[in-house]
């Protein structure tokens, strides 16, 4: 797995936060599911320790789990 330092900088890593609304309205995904689901698409075991990334990843998440 990659170092995640920079992770919200990576094209996977953005790639996975533009598609996880669509990720969590088909399968609906709690949380846990949707970060695993960035996790698993960024290659990455975790990006919880990036600020940044998880801002992103939360930001997605919360405004589609509101109208989910």
């Amino acid at each position: 797995m990659k170092e995640t330092h920079m992770i919200h900088t990576s094209p996977k890593f953005i790639d996975a936060i533009a598609t996880l609304p669509a990720f969590i309205v088909d399968t609906n995904a709690d949380i846990d599911m949707a970060y695993d689901y960035v996790a698993e698409h960024a290659e990455v075991s975790s990006f919880v320790d990036n600020n940044t990334a998880w801002d992103m990843f939360y930001d997605a998440w919360e405004k589609t789990a509101l109208f989910d």
